[in-house]
């Protein structure tokens, strides 16, 4: 089918869309060390006074739901930085104040990412008591060589043992990998895969390393004191991963994200599907429909300027902006095309205000579903697992 012939049907058969829901993204923006290849706002301290933290978070959530109204809340993610360095009783704290605030859905799920190091897998069963049903754990590798490379503080030993803790604790559990590390070979790679399947229960996310500006990684590259591999050497580390992954009954449903039917993140299937959400802490994204209008609010981004604002004015976002037709018709694909879902159609028109033929105006889509990048996944356009793998060359030609 062309793309044509996929706008005319999107066009007149009115199925019904599906609501991606709405949630809310804490950040804690503290480590004890930065990582190499880190670029997210993380910030280096031992020092944080946690009740103040605890009465900032909160007091956030009740400036949002006092002017966006009700909302069933689906999701509840503590991101970071290193949440599982928050005290127990700040996690609880900002539960008890969203799960107040707004309607709680029957499958409220609540994820808190986690270091797999034996201090703070020790606080996992007063996380779980705190309100936690899901932890992430950034394991990152599973070779005590690469866990040094990346600047990890764990052991791949110790990483499992964690892996474990959480299955015995949590309703459910994932943990990252990397690959794509200098001098990484296939046979290592797939020792690694095996290994983590073995611990593994209903999703793992596998991200390929990437170098980042501003990171230590860049200037190691800039130096020339880090070489990473050829893109035929990533591409083929890529398909190892897919195949292995997928013949495990974990396939991809986003490019980096595999899970098991109904294991997918809930949370991060909210950002992909664009739906809304708080962003509450340091530099937090969120989005959110008000009134008529799609707004992107972004928190400031420094810790310290952050928690004095809250404190002295009441609210620690620094902008809101109210995003035009073409702006989120270009999120909901930037976005959506990394899902193996695809884009509702649909909704993409309903969106832009206009044509799906003219919405993509130029774009060389039936080009792309004969060389098998896109294709119509039911009511939705999808990239396929080859697009999905150039999908940054794709978009730039999608959206030109």
């Amino acid at each position: 089918m062309t793309f044509a012939a996929m706008a005319q049907a999107r066009s007149s058969d009115g199925a019904a869309q599906v609501d991606p829901g709405f949630g809310i993204y804490v950040h804690w923006p503290f480590c004890r060390a930065k990582c190499p290849y880190c670029d997210f706002n993380s910030h280096v301290t031992g020092d944080v006074d946690h009740q103040r933290w605890a009465r900032a978070l909160t007091a956030e959530i009740d400036r949002y739901a006092g002017q966006i109204g009700p909302r069933t809340l689906r999701s509840i993610f503590f991101g970071g930085g290193t949440p599982s360095l928050m005290a127990p009783a700040t996690v609880a704290a900002v539960i008890e104040r969203a799960t107040a605030c707004f309607a709680q859905a029957p499958d409220l799920e609540i994820t808190l990412e986690a270091n797999p190091t034996s201090s703070e897998a020790a606080r996992f069963r007063a996380l779980r008591l705190a309100g936690v049903n899901r932890v992430s754990l950034g394991v990152q590798a599973l070779d005590d060589g690469a866990l040094r490379f990346l600047g990890r503080e764990h052991t791949a030993a110790e990483a499992l043992a964690a892996v474990d803790l959480a299955a015995g604790l949590f309703a459910r559990f994932s943990f990252d990998l990397i690959y794509g590390r200098p001098g990484q070979t296939p046979a290592g790679w797939a020792a690694e895969l095996t290994r983590a399947l073995a611990h593994a229960d209903g999703h793992l996310s596998v991200y390929q390393l990437t170098i980042e500006p501003g990171t230590r990684f860049e200037l190691l590259q800039r130096t020339g004191a880090l070489v990473m591999p050829a893109d035929d050497a990533q591409a083929d580390l890529y398909e190892l991963t897919q195949e292995r992954l997928a013949g495990a009954g974990l396939p991809a449903y986003e490019i980096s994200n595999h899970a098991r039917p109904g294991q997918a993140c809930r949370h991060n299937l909210l950002y992909w599907r664009c739906g809304e959400w708080l962003g509450i802490g340091p530099g937090a994204h969120g989005r959110l429909d008000l009134n008529g209008a799609r707004l992107a609010t972004e928190a400031w981004r420094l810790p310290k300027a952050w928690l004095e604002r809250v404190e002295r004015s009441g609210s620690g976002e620094r902008t809101r902006v109210a995003l035009t037709r073409a702006e989120q018709a270009e999120e909901l694909l930037v976005m959506g095309l990394r899902l193996r879902e695809g884009v509702d159609l649909s909704r993409l028109q309903d969106v832009a205000g206009k044509p799906l033929d003219q919405i993509l105006d130029g774009a060389p889509l039936d080009a792309f579903m004969t060389d098998g990048l896109l294709e119509r996944r039911g009511c939705h356009l999808a990239a396929t697992a080859a697009g999905r793998q150039r999908l940054n060359a794709l978009l730039v030609a999608i959206l030109r």
